[in-house]
């Protein structure tokens, strides 16, 4: 569930990347400060995104995590832009391209659904996290998409 903050948000804050109705990425912007906790993804998935900011002084109680079984039938990615810039290109799951973000430090994603490719566009340091152990050329199909630059669409962001 989005947090209620939804309505203030500029599209530079956050925006989803959708077809068909579903979810394929969400994108947080650097500048996205709001107080308090956020979380973006839907109950559904199986990787949570959330947002945080506290005060100096506010306390999180310690705490450990219980095991709780969950099912994981597709990886879920979150990349964290540390620097440079990068373009992401968007595909259904027919490898149809849908169309492509630019993100740049700060940035931060999270990919869903469909299929994604990415062209680094200045020298890049970014961060994954996924669900894991990685299975190898078992765990991805690969297939071809070379865009022309004609061809690459930038969507308008849309609010989350």
């Amino acid at each position: 569930m989005l947090s209620k903050i939804e309505s203030k948000l500029s599209p530079e804050m956050v925006s989803e990347i959708r077809h068909n109705g579903e979810l394929f990425a969400i994108i947080l912007g650097s500048e996205f400060n709001e107080p308090g906790v956020h979380f973006f993804t839907p109950n559904s998935f199986s990787q949570q995104l959330a947002y945080m900011r506290h005060p100096a002084g506010k306390i999180i109680e310690p705490h450990v995590h219980n095991p709780v079984a969950r099912e994981v039938l597709y990886t879920l990615e979150v990349l964290f832009v540390k620097r440079g810039k990068v373009r992401v290109d968007f595909f259904d799951e027919d490898e149809n391209y849908l169309e492509s973000r630019i993100l740049q430090a700060g940035n931060v994603i999270l990919l869903a659904r469909g299929g994604h490719g990415f062209e680094v566009l200045e020298e890049l340091e970014m961060y994954e996290v996924k669900q894991g152990p990685y299975a190898g050329e078992q765990d991805k199909t690969r297939f071809e998409a070379r865009l022309e630059t004609g061809e690459i669409k930038f969507a308008v962001a849309r609010v989350a």
